[in-house]
């Protein structure tokens, strides 16, 4: 690692880590391990932080990451992988503080897990195709300790993504539909059960048949490859977009959105859907 963090008895400043080569993928990182470094000692928000502290930071990360997928930003996707990793050596530095582990250890286990998970790459293992490495790749799982396939999926994820997360796991040991129509027959289903607990008046089955109807979409969904989460973010998207012309609208004609009738909010919903 560069060595150069003393501190400039001048200013009371830190000298900025550079690697020696710039081209050199060693050198890039260990500039970049001993700048986070400094940070955690010298930063006063930084230095206090702890693993639970920014725990919640690294999924907003992570979404924003996303969203520069989807617009086809590659310098902001550059930006977000790098806020991405940030977190990823911070972590491990903190971890580190507390004798849990360090950087080299969370290199290391991935690096021998993925040999592991690999072994039509690394070893004698024969396969036909990528179905046959994703079945494969949940049987080494297995392997490894865990109890069920849907181990790993987090509890906290968004429902709709959580969902279809579940049922591609359990897809992979073959328990998944055979013809697209048996899946529609099950949303067709779902839905009618949910209206007639609606009839019924008890919400809460009605809110329980809601979830089996959402549920039964989103596999739904994904037995033709789309992700029902994406999707609906795509339509949140499109909403706000028309939605937020209208108010510019009524902006630009002095009127509040109180003020206009459902008509009127109408048409310049049509107008913005042209646009």
């Amino acid at each position: 690692m560069p060595n150069n963090t003393k501190r400039d008895m001048n200013n009371n400043k830190a000298e900025i880590p550079r690697p020696a080569d710039a081209n050199n993928m060693t050198d890039v990182f260990a500039a970049y391990y001993e700048l986070v470094e400094i940070l955690r000692r010298q930063c006063p928000w930084d230095s206090k932080q702890t693993n639970q502290s920014i725990a919640h930071l690294i999924i907003e990360e992570a979404y924003e990451m996303i969203e520069a997928i989807e617009k086809g930003d590659d310098e902001e996707f550059s930006k977000e992988l790098g806020d991405l990793l940030l977190h990823v050596v911070m972590h491990s530095i903190m971890a580190k503080e507390r004798g849990a582990f360090d950087l080299i250890n969370v290199i290391q286990r991935n690096h021998e897990k993925l040999i592991f998970r690999h072994p039509h790459v690394f070893g004698d293992t024969e396969v036909s195709g990528e179905g046959e490495v994703v079945r494969n790749w949940e049987v080494l799982k297995m392997r490894e300790g865990q109890s069920s396939v849907l181990q790993g999926v987090p509890k906290a994820m968004p429902a709709l993504l959580r969902a279809e997360r579940m049922q591609h796991k359990a897809s992979r040991v073959g328990f998944d539909w055979d013809e697209s129509e048996e899946v529609w027959a099950k949303v067709e289903e779902e839905l009618r059960e949910f209206k007639e607990a609606l009839s019924g008046g008890d919400m809460g089955h009605a809110a329980e048949e809601l979830g089996d109807l959402l549920f039964s979409i989103v596999n739904a969904a994904r037995f033709v490859d789309i992700i029902a989460e994406q999707a609906l973010q795509k339509t949140n998207n499109k909403f706000t977009r028309r939605f937020e012309y209208i108010e510019r609208k009524a902006r630009e004609q002095n009127r509040s959105l109180d003020d206009m009738t459902l008509a009127e909010m109408d048409e310049l919903w049509e107008e913005a859907k042209e646009k």
